[in-house]
């Protein structure tokens, strides 16, 4: 293309659990709504609010040759609920409006989205661009690997990339693919040509990292598959899906790219689909109980010689819809008088304000959901001392946050039993606890806990691996809105049978 490519920008994104109060318009500002200029500016920053594969694509498309960004809408909530259909609608129509005379179009979107009217948002946004460009502008999209691809999504781009790391460190790269591959099919060098499998599994979240595990060993197999067959594949996509979302298209999907054919892309797909059935079973966890969580950390609170452990709080993620606000866990602890704990982070800006409002130092009777929004979130009632306040935003160090700008305050520290029981993190914005900051930013040393919470299901493994490798990892079947124990939720919108919900599930391969 002689002159500079006009490149749209945009993205919706969200991860929804069906099971969670509804994400208001509210909810995406609060994270991040950017429009126009604001995009680019915000992707080309040192401490970008916007998901880094939108800082990957921008950063790439500069330094590749000259483009023209039409930056449209690009908002991101903290996984919660269905969003608003009036919310979405405006977003929708806000990006539609922006498409006239652009050459391709950058979709940033999770790809697990509902919506209070629709079971299927990211297809209807996907297929409304497609609808308003024709066939002929391409539509490149980057897709959590928690995505529920349907065929809608697959059959209006012509490129979905899913990030290939749980936790999530690669999405700044799967942005930089995508820039490559912009400039490959409106190069005409790249014509590319996809292949979607949906498998009847929908595996709990906790059976989906990467870096070990059945996960981990399809992933890792499709990209070593992509790298023998010479060039002939573009891209290999496995999702593992979220079951959550309770909705048809939930599940495991593959989906594999022909750089400029498709058969090769089928035969892998196909391929990569049926090492995942064969291998279903091991899609299965077991998870501590929480009376067994409890003694250990009693016990371990008591000897200083053994090795510190963190526990994920799993039933209560809000990286997956939970509100980051139940009190199970952090009561029993108290009642045990566990010591040499740090607990974070728990979501109340009630909390958080009244801490503010009486200072450092301060002693007092914390009521920890004082006015209870959810069928998990009980109120929970102890003494406290206010150890450290924050009014600040901070910039996350590790993993999925990293060099993100994190707006958590007021935040406070909290303690309870004395500064060697148990040190609580109040935030006033439903992040999860993926990232040291969230403790460091109010001066609490990691490294001298003999036990550490996170309200986090997966993410906080590269961001606290400094002080806990795999082996000092536990998971704690807790409960809220994201407890892989799945028989513990009514489903009324997942494809059944599915497998492990559904032992006997059977799955046929396409035959193309």
């Amino acid at each position: 293309m002689a002159n500079a490519p006009r490149i749209a920008l945009c993205g919706i994104d969200l991860e929804s659990n069906a099971f969670s109060p509804p994400a208001t318009e509210a909810d995406f500002h609060k994270l991040c709504y950017l429009e126009g200029e604001a995009i680019v500016a915000d992707a080309r920053s040192t401490a970008p609010r916007c998901i880094a594969d939108v800082t990957g694509f921008v950063t790439t498309m500069d330094v590749t040759g000259p483009w023209k960004p039409v930056p449209l809408v690009y908002t991101h909530s903290h996984p919660w609920g269905p969003a608003d259909q009036g919310f979405f609608d405006r977003t929708a129509d806000k990006i539609a409006a922006g498409l006239q005379g652009v050459d391709a179009i950058f979709v940033a979107n999770h790809g697990a989205m509902l919506t209070t009217e629709s079971q299927d948002p990211d297809g209807d946004l996907l297929q409304r661009l497609r609808d308003t460009v024709g066939p002929g502008v391409p539509i490149i999209v980057t897709l959590d690997l928690h995505a529920n691809v349907s065929a809608r999504m697959a059959e209006a781009a012509d490129l979905l990339i899913a990030y290939q790391t749980n936790p999530h460190v690669d999405m700044y790269e799967r942005g930089e693919e995508a820039a490559h591959a912009v400039r490959g099919i409106l190069g005409g060098a790249v014509k590319p040509q996809s292949a979607f499998v949906k498998l009847a599994i929908a595996p709990p979240t906790t059976t989906l990292l990467t870096r070990e595990g059945p996960y981990a060993d399809l992933i890792n197999y499709g990209q070593r598959r992509k790298r023998e067959l010479g060039g002939a594949i573009l891209n290999v996509s496995v999702l593992g899906g979220f079951v959550f979302s309770d909705a048809p298209r939930a599940g495991m999907s593959v989906v594999v790219t022909g750089r400029n054919a498709l058969e090769p892309a089928q035969h892998l797909a196909r391929d990569i689909a049926e090492r995942a059935w064969a291998d279903r079973k091991r899609f299965q966890k077991e998870l501590m109980p929480v009376p067994e969580a409890v003694s250990d950390a009693v016990l371990r609170g008591e000897n200083p010689i053994g090795p510190a452990i963190i526990y994920a709080d799993s039933g209560d993620n809000p990286g997956g819809g939970g509100g980051g606000d139940t009190t199970d866990f952090l009561s029993a602890l108290v009642a045990a008088n566990a010591r040499g704990v740090l607990y974070g982070s728990f979501f109340d800006p009630a909390l958080a304000a009244e801490a503010l409002e009486r200072g450092v130092d301060a002693e007092f009777l914390a009521v920890f959901n004082r006015d209870p929004t959810t069928r998990f979130s009980q109120r929970f009632e102890t003494n406290v001392r206010i150890s450290a306040i924050s009014i600040e935003p901070f910039v996350g160090r590790l993993g999925l946050y990293a060099d993100m700008q994190i707006s958590a305050s007021p935040s406070c520290a909290l303690e309870i039993g004395g500064p060697n029981g148990i040190t609580v993190v109040v935030i006033s914005n439903r992040y999860q606890t993926a990232d040291p900051m969230f403790f460091e930013h109010l001066d609490l040393d990691i490294a001298a806990a003999r036990t550490v919470c996170v309200k986090s299901r997966g993410h906080f493994r590269t961001g606290f691996e400094p002080w806990f490798p795999p082996e000092r990892v536990i998971e704690v079947d807790t409960e809220g809105f994201t407890s892989p124990v799945l028989s513990r939720f009514d489903w009324r919108d997942l494809p059944r049978p599915v497998f492990p919900l559904d032992q006997d599930t059977d799955w046929v391969p396409p035959n193309w």
